[in-house]
């Protein structure tokens, strides 16, 4: 996938172009799921965020300014779907724990590290999230999504020094949640 026929696609379906629409989806759905797969440990959970991305984009590419590049926005999306469809997940997860007799715990030996872990840094972003949310969207744009400092600064419409700032915070709250849970 070429970025300058991407942009061009999210420029054109920004005005309206339905057509353009349906590729430029088409175009980013393969790495929109890999990107979700970043966040979330089983494949299924990804595949139900990436739907809610494509669905997001369809939805407000109408709000898409060209501000900064497509693939910048899209992070966006991306990371604040990821994270959503986690906490609906942990949400049923909970509720159908008291409709249901307990279920085994699953045997640490045959349990991912990268997936434990993957929960392990969810869990502590929706903490910081609840006293500190400005300090999780820098976060996750840099530490997760790769992004450049500057590429955040202009999403999120913060100065540069600002968004090194709350990344530094945050990875350091994180750090300490981490260290609590061994």
């Amino acid at each position: 996938m070429k970025i300058d026929d991407q942009e061009e696609l999210a420029r054109r379906a920004a005005a309206g172009d339905a057509a353009a629409l349906n590729d430029l989806l088409g175009m980013v759905r393969p790495s929109v799921l890999r990107r979700c797969a970043r966040f979330l440990p089983c494949w299924q959970d990804a595949e139900e965020a990436c739907q809610d991305v494509l669905l997001q984009v369809a939805r407000n590419i109408g709000r898409f300014e060209g501000r900064s590049a497509f693939g910048t926005w899209l992070h966006v999306i991306i990371a604040n779907s990821s994270r959503q469809t986690y906490r609906s997940l942990k949400r049923r997860a909970a509720e159908e724990a008291h409709e249901h007799p307990p279920v085994e715990v699953p045997d640490p030996r045959t349990t991912s590290v990268i997936a434990g872990s993957r929960l392990d840094l969810l869990d502590a972003l929706e903490r910081i999230e609840a006293r500190k949310p400005e300090l999780v969207a820098p976060m996750v744009l840099r530490d997760i999504c790769q992004l450049e400092y500057r590429e955040i600064a202009v999403q999120l419409n913060i100065p540069e020094g600002t968004v090194k700032s709350r990344i530094h915070q945050a990875r350091g709250q994180v750090r300490e949640y981490l260290m609590q849970g061994t």
